[in-house]
């Protein structure tokens, strides 16, 4: 049985210069293959590069890819991993203050929140309304969000078109 293939993006929201090369081998060494990615300035965060890039491999790779990635400290990164037939995608979040943070997406590239967590957090608001609100922000990743967001409007000429919250 073969695995279905999958497929991502890798974004790296801000290396050091001298970092990138070793983020390009951490990311081929993850894909089982060599990859060149394409940098450019990161303009909020002077010194920096950014780049996006384009994955295919097996399903599973966007793990893969975000522990290889992990441990340096200056980087921010997130990999997507799109959802195939029978399995859920994932979003991997990553700052150098914040750690790694992981979120399950379903088909249309939207955050599932398992319903435990949802009741785990209602419990411990104490019915709170800031608790709950503060509760539910943690299990959306909501503090990688907006750490990353400056770094995300800072690509707006890349070729990637982000998907805005909307209402």
């Amino acid at each position: 049985m073969t695995t279905p293939a999958a497929r991502g993006v890798i974004y790296i929201h801000s290396s050091p210069r001298a970092l990138c090369p070793h983020v390009e081998w951490a990311a081929g060494r993850a894909l089982c293959r060599a990859v060149n990615f394409n940098w450019t300035d990161q303009p909020v965060l002077p010194g920096s590069q950014r780049t996006e890039f384009y994955w295919e491999g097996s399903q599973g790779m966007g793990a893969a890819i975000s522990s290889a990635l992990r441990g340096w400290e200056h980087l921010r990164y997130e990999v997507t991993e799109d959802a195939t037939p029978g399995s859920d995608g994932g979003r991997w979040m990553h700052t150098p203050d914040l750690g790694i943070f992981y979120a399950q997406l379903d088909t249309a590239g939207n955050t599932v929140v398992p319903e435990d967590r949802i009741r785990a957090v209602m419990e411990s608001s104490h019915g709170s309304a800031d608790a709950l609100v503060e509760g539910l922000g943690v299990a959306l990743g909501q503090a990688w969000d907006d750490e990353l967001d400056v770094f995300r409007h800072a690509s707006d000429t890349a070729p990637v078109v982000w998907l805005h919250k909307v209402g």
